[in-house]
């Protein structure tokens, strides 16, 4: 069942699948089971390249949504994702097929961590967690940046809002606030492609 969505102006339009309940239990399992270090990288590869059950464009305006709201990204987004397709029934299976797995490891992990946190074999290992993590979010972060390559405007709007809170330091919300608004505003004014029509 193709769901349409061409609100980013002259993204191209890919139809997308829509999940079952034990589709969205399991694949959120098998995400929470896999993701170690950086989710959002596999999220994204498993809603938008693996499942299909959104495109390219429906994926980064509900991560933006996500982002906005209070809470874990990946959380939000597998509420928000089941919500969409399946309303409370999805948003709880997706939910609790993301954090069924790595609850019960970071309880145990815990509980090893408070044993071995002095060697020097376990310090070296969170580090090479960490550098892994970075790398998956700066892979994910250039997939979600290529579709506003032929978009200078959007393009400056990410860059400044990466400006101000990375370099300058200005507070999350604060930076949302200012820029979501003005980021809406200036998608609603600019052309928007369908399919099967000329920019």
């Amino acid at each position: 069942m193709p769901i349409p969505d061409d609100t980013l102006p002259n993204t191209p339009v890919a139809a997308v699948n829509v999940p079952s309940t034990r589709q969205l239990f399991f694949g959120f399992l098998h995400l929470g089971m896999t993701a170690f270090g950086g989710a959002l990288p596999l999220a994204h590869r498993m809603i938008v390249e693996r499942q299909r059950w959104l495109n390219e464009t429906q994926f980064v305006e509900l991560l933006g949504l996500c982002q906005f709201l209070p809470g874990g990204n990946v959380i939000n987004l597998a509420v928000a994702l089941g919500m969409r397709f399946r309303g409370v029934a999805g948003a709880l299976a997706a939910l609790l097929g993301l954090i069924a797995v790595p609850s019960v490891v970071v309880i145990l992990l815990g509980t090893l961590y408070q044993h071995y946190q002095a060697d020097p074999h376990i310090k070296h290992l969170f580090a090479g967690l960490a550098a892994a993590a970075a790398g998956l979010l700066i892979q994910m972060a250039i997939k979600i940046v290529l579709p506003l390559r032929k978009h200078l405007v959007l393009a400056g709007l990410a860059g400044l809002c990466f400006i101000a809170i990375a370099w300058l330091r200005l507070p999350l919300l604060w930076t949302m606030l200012v820029l979501t608004p003005i980021s809406i505003l200036i998608t609603a004014k600019l052309p928007i492609t369908r399919p099967g029509n000329k920019p």
